[in-house]
């Protein structure tokens, strides 16, 4: 149970507390509790968390955390820990620094050799693997793929070959585009799940091959409101991965830069000779 009733002898801890992705009553005892206990409450939106602070009847000091203001926050955060004081770190929903603010804070906090304790809860990623049916011994949470259509392909083709399943989470305003540059990256044929509004009122769940999906989202037949997570399985552990992830790669970035320039990109993300790349591309354009 966090306390700062020893304040002038112990350094105070900062405790990095997961909170509901949807349903409040997905929140433990011992989040709540540390919640109230805590002296200050850095909030990704000070906001969001404050209504649900309301609802839990606590109402304990917040000070904004957000990736536009975390550097400037943490050598006065530090001092508070310093000082003795308990800290808590939460995002707007789900546990912190997983596609959230709060990284560069947890890691300045270490450095600095002062503790920080983890108040473990819900997790979208970790929840939608549970449901999706596709393997979790080893798995890839890659975030958010870029917005555009060239660069988001060319992310896909880097993880072309890996045998993980691939976890990510999209905005529902992308979904249709990711799930139709997924399966003209990694191949139509691959397993794919997408859950939204996980742990809601109108939660669902789509399952199938990546091309299934793909169509019926561009189909408009799937809501595309909501938060998604979308989980794809892994590549086949024969598959010759080197020269599909450059041809790939190669491919998307064609599709939006002349040769030279997508050669120049291309080296760098694959580290491997600019000229031999170019030559490639030359190739790619006169057979496309």
């Amino acid at each position: 149970m966090p306390s700062s009733s020893s304040a002038a002898v112990q350094p105070g801890t900062l405790f990095v507390v997961a909170t509901p992705i949807g349903n409040l009553d997905d929140a433990s005892p011992r989040a709540r509790s540390t919640l109230q206990a805590v002296a200050l409450i850095a909030a990704e939106d000070t906001r969001h968390t404050r209504t649900l602070l309301a609802s839990w009847g606590i109402d304990t000091d917040m000070i904004s955390l957000h990736e536009h203001n975390e550097e400037a926050r943490i050598p006065g955060l530090l001092e508070r820990l310093r000082s003795g004081e308990d800290l808590a770190l939460v995002s707007d929903a789900g546990t912190p620094l997983l596609a959230d603010p709060g990284y560069r804070l947890v890691r300045a906090v270490v450095a600095a050799g002062l503790p920080v304790r983890p108040i473990p809860g819900p997790c979208a990623l970790v929840a939608a693997l549970s449901a999706s049916g596709l393997p979790t011994d080893r798995f890839l949470f890659a975030g958010f793929l870029p917005a555009k259509s060239g660069p988001r392909q060319a992310a896909l083709a880097q993880l072309r070959s890996m045998a993980s399943t691939l976890v990510f989470y999209e905005t529902p305003h992308r979904i249709a585009a990711a799930l139709a540059d997924a399966a003209q990256v990694l191949g139509g044929e691959r397993e794919a799940w997408v859950g939204r509004e996980l742990t809601k009122r109108f939660e669902t769940h789509y399952a199938g091959s990546l091309a299934d999906l793909a169509q019926r989202f561009a189909a408009g037949e799937e809501e595309e409101r909501g938060e998604f997570v979308l989980i794809i399985g892994g590549a086949d552990a024969s598959t010759p991965a080197t020269e599909i992830d450059a041809d790939a790669v190669l491919e998307a970035l064609l599709a939006e830069l002349p040769a030279s320039k997508a050669a120049k990109v291309a080296a760098k993300l694959l580290d491997r000779p600019r000229q031999a790349l170019f030559q490639r591309c030359l190739e790619l354009t006169q057979r496309g």
